[in-house]
C-alpha cells in the first residue's frame, strides 16, 4: 500500500519557521520525484518546490530563498524547510510522488501519482 504521511504543519507567526516532513512507503523511493504543492482557500493547487532522485531542485518564485527542499533516501523522507515566513504562505500543504525527473524538469500537477493527506500551515500577521 503507498503511503505518504506527512507532519510538521502548525502555525507560526509572521518571520517565523517550520520544517514538513513526508515519509514514504510503498514504492521506490529511490526512482521517484517528489515534491510540495500547496492550497490555499479560493486558490488553485501551487507547485511549492520539487526535488528528483539525484538532487535536483525546483522552487516557486514566490518561496526562492525561503524555503529549502531536501531528502533522506535512507529514511524515505523529504523534507520542506520553510523560513520567514509569510501570511501569503497560509495553505494546506501536500507531499507529491511521480516520476523521476532530470535537470531543470520538475514534477508538475499532471504527472503527480500519488499524494499525501495534507498538513495545515497558517501564518499571522
Amino acid at each position: 500500500k503507498v503511503q505518504l504521511v506527512e507532519s510538521g504543519g502548525g502555525s507560526v507567526q509572521a518571520g517565523g519557521s517550520l520544517r514538513l516532513s513526508c515519509t514514504a512507503s510503498g514504492f521506490t523511493f529511490d526512482d521517484s520525484g517528489m515534491g510540495w504543492y500547496r492550497q490555499a482557500p479560493e486558490k488553485e493547487c501551487e507547485l511549492v518546490s520539487t526535488i528528483s532522485s539525484d538532487g535536483s531542485t525546483y522552487y516557486a518564485n514566490s518561496v526562492k530563498g525561503r524555503f529549502t527542499i531536501s531528502q533522506d533516501n535512507a529514511k524515505n523522507t523529504i523534507y520542506l524547510q520553510m523560513n520567514d515566513l509569510e501570511p501569503g504562505d497560509t495553505a494546506i500543504y501536500y507531499c507529491a510522488a511521480g516520476p523521476n525527473f532530470v535537470g531543470s524538469s520538475r514534477l508538475y500537477l499532471g504527472l503527480v501519482t500519488y499524494w499525501g493527506q495534507g498538513t495545515q500551515v497558517t501564518v499571522s500577521s
